[in-house]
């Protein structure tokens, strides 16, 4: 790192830039952002922190003094990554990233010792951390890579060098920064240009044509619902939205009924097992691992209000592609009415107001009533805020459905949070 140590000797295992989850005998690594993380030193001490990098001065304990605590947790991650097995998956793309990150590690825990990306831990920050997590002896390593700005997937490529390189899709996430639709693509597919001859490029059929398949020298593998190498084909579905999807492949065919919901997510578990067939495991293994996996939090949930209120809770994030899926899957619950709480899709760029008011269409052409929150251009009835969309659906009668849907941003999960704890709108 660069850096002079202020203290004794201390061993450490795996680092966090967050206190509340910092467990003891982690390294802090306090980030200069809005906050700045040195304030934090002494609270991350007493929650058990074996050392501190600082850029400021040491404060006591174990300390190691560097120029600039991010570069230095980079410089750790490049470390941690040459320590670790060859076996590196790394997926991006423009939706369900997340969800495929759980089921190629599920796929893969059935031979191998597995580790993978903690919820959405897919930046700069993230994906060292991951890196440093990593536990001795492991065999395969799962890492989600995340981009709003041009370079930034180059960069996490470089960092943790993988040998199988997944993109889901290709939309118009963060297109208004990474210049418009072809500039996410190029950026998404700046994952496979390093891939090397004996790697493969695990590819969505329909969105990666040949300007992004002519990137890489590894083998190709594409997977999809009706086209591709790997096809998921949804031929069951229980009350709760979980599909019974058929996976047919060069390897052979099977049956997987799938935790996770929603049709969408047949074409996720086509990716996952295509990836953790490549990583070499067999695919009955592959298909068992794939079911096993429960997801993760704010995505494509479904639970029963203390009102009665089915939710969909699907409030992590949101654009074009995710949202369309979301609704679909709303459409095909059996509810006396069905309503869906859009907040904005965030940094789409031009055209903007038209996807919106496309998915709003999209709404009502399943016969969904839209609740458009802060000015979301969706069309339906409008709430200004969180408390709004509260009373706008506290008084739904019981079975019915309501999906939650917006960016980050919005905050939409703490209305989810509202209706799960039976808070009452005033």
């Amino acid at each position: 790192m660069g850096g002079e140590l202020s203290g004794p000797d201390v061993t450490v295992d795996g680092a966090s830039t967050d206190t509340r989850t910092l467990v003891g005998g982690q390294l802090f690594v306090p980030v200069v952002a809005a906050r700045d993380g040195h304030d934090f030193i002494p609270a991350a001490l007493a929650a058990g922190a074996s050392a501190y990098l600082t850029a400021r001065g040491p404060v006591g304990a174990t300390a190691v003094v560097v120029d600039d605590t991010s570069r230095a947790l980079w410089a750790l991650g490049t470390h941690a990554r040459g320590r670790l097995c060859d076996r590196v998956v790394a997926i991006t793309g423009s939706v369900g990233k997340t969800t495929v990150k759980d089921l190629v590690a599920g796929g893969l825990a059935g031979r191998f010792t597995t580790h993978a990306t903690r919820a959405s831990y897919n930046n700069e920050l993230g994906v060292p951390l991951t890196l440093l997590g990593a536990p001795n002896g492991v065999e395969a390593v799962v890492l989600e890579l995340g981009a709003r700005f041009p370079g930034d997937i180059a960069a996490l490529v470089d960092l943790c060098r993988p040998a199988i390189g997944v993109i889901t899709a290709i939309g118009t996430a963060h297109a208004a920064h990474l210049g418009g639709p072809a500039g996410v693509t190029r950026e998404k597919g700046s994952l496979i240009d390093r891939l090397g001859p004996d790697g493969y490029a695990i590819l969505n059929d329909v969105e990666c044509g040949p300007d992004v398949r002519s990137r890489t020298e590894a083998t190709i593998i594409s997977f999809g619902t009706t086209s591709g190498d790997v096809r998921g084909m949804v031929v069951g579905r229980d009350d709760e939205l979980r599909p019974t999807v058929r996976i047919d492949s060069p390897w052979g065919s099977g049956e997987v009924t799938l935790s996770v919901r929603g049709d969408h997510q047949a074409a996720n578990a086509a990716a996952a097992v295509a990836t953790a067939v490549c990583a070499g495991v067999d695919l009955e293994v592959a298909l068992a691992g794939v079911a096993s996996v429960e997801g993760s939090a704010l995505r494509a949930e479904f639970w029963r209000a203390p009102s009665g209120l089915r939710v969909l809770n699907d409030s992590y994030n949101a654009n074009p592609a995710s949202v369309e899926a979301a609704l679909r899957n709303l459409a095909l619950v059996d509810a006396p009415r069905r309503v869906a709480v859009l907040g904005e899709m965030a940094e789409l760029g031009e055209g903007s107001d038209d996807a919106h008011r496309r998915m709003g269409d999209l709404a009502a052409s399943l016969g969904i009533e839209v609740v458009a929150v802060g000015g979301a251009p969706y069309g339906g009835t409008p709430a200004a805020d969180l408390d709004r969309a509260l009373e706008l659906v506290d008084g739904l009668a019981p079975d019915s459905a309501v999906l939650l849907k917006a960016s980050r941003s919005v905050g939409l999960d703490r209305l989810a949070t509202s209706l799960r704890e039976g808070v009452v709108a005033r």
